[in-house]
């Protein structure tokens, strides 16, 4: 076996340049990071995905020299595939999390979702499921049914709800986008690559912080699979699948922008289990944010330069 170019994978943490062994792999992960805490074991069936992990802009985090825009490259992805919470917007601490305890609120249900709780249910999945592991966990409230598929319609109506009070946070433009994602989204457009935002997060959510944050004309362009349009959700590969699919690219040829463990196991997803820290350690580059200049960190041509690092027979 014979090595196209040297280390492929880079890993950029908040506080240090972390070295991770070069290894034989088809999929190319670069990570934003995000939280400070240890995830399980996941399994998922054969994918081959780029990708990219940030991180939430509420951990301090020192000032990076690197530039990613130096790694020119004439290799561009096929299709460039953004998770959108914490990736597109940092919208879990004070956009999700708030609208989540303001239902709770209006439905007199006496549950209250502080940070730390919250990050730790952002494990599971979408907003329904993490509901129902929730209740399943700590109990399920005085006033909610109890049959079984009164309790699935209780949960829907929950989400539909947080739905509503979360896009109004939205269309108010509370919550800016972060750093550098409308330049990386305009350079793929501009040189004819595939954009698709890929989230568990509820269709509607997702399609509104795509259409007022980076507006109509961009919107138009850019793909949405979200929220149960596949049967399961992250860490399964199945949203990442049916993207690949339906925009007609080889999944080896996308490059995957995520922030959690999760996302990166459904982008990754190689049909074997592995521990994932948050160190992100599988994927190929950690970085804290997108950017804009003076301070940007990757663009496309940082993206096309990842899929020539591979190992090749």
């Amino acid at each position: 076996m014979a090595m196209a170019s040297a280390n492929s994978i880079i890993s950029i943490s908040s506080a240090s340049l972390l070295n991770g062994a070069l290894q034989p792999k088809t999929a190319t992960l670069i990570s934003l990071r995000k939280h400070n805490k240890k995830d399980n074991e996941q399994q998922s069936t054969s994918l081959s995905f780029t990708a990219f992990k940030i991180s939430s802009p509420t951990i301090r985090r020192r000032r990076l020299s690197c530039s990613a825009s130096a790694s020119s490259s004439s290799t561009l992805p096929s299709a460039l595939l953004f998770d959108c919470d914490g990736v597109l917007v940092d919208t879990e601490k004070d956009g999700h999390r708030i609208s989540f305890n303001d239902t709770f609120q209006e439905k007199e249900l006496g549950v209250t979702w502080d940070v730390e709780l919250y990050g730790e249910l952002l494990k599971i999945g979408g907003g329904k499921e993490r509901m129902t592991a929730y209740f399943n966990k700590t109990g399920w409230p005085a006033n909610a049914p109890t049959g079984e598929q009164e309790r699935k319609d209780f949960i829907a109506s929950l989400h539909k709800r947080k739905t509503e009070l979360f896009m109004e946070l939205v269309e108010k433009k509370l919550l800016p986008l972060r750093p550098g994602v409308a330049k990386l989204v305009d350079q793929a457009l501009t040189q004819g690559v595939n954009v698709a935002v890929c989230s568990t997060s509820n269709e509607k959510a997702v399609s509104a912080i795509v259409s007022f944050l980076l507006g109509s004309e961009r919107a138009e362009k850019i793909k949405i699979f979200a929220g149960d349009v596949v049967p399961r959700k992250k860490p399964d590969p199945a949203i990442y699948l049916l993207a690949a699919s339906t925009l007609g690219v080889e999944p080896s040829r996308c490059v995957v922008v995520e922030d959690s463990a999760i996302g990166l196991a459904a982008a990754k997803g190689a049909g074997m289990k592995y521990t994932a820290d948050e160190d992100f350690l599988n994927a190929d580059a950690v970085f804290d944010f997108i950017g804009d200049p003076p301070e940007e960190r990757f663009d496309l041509a940082f993206c096309g330069s990842l899929l020539e690092k591979q190992y090749v027979s």
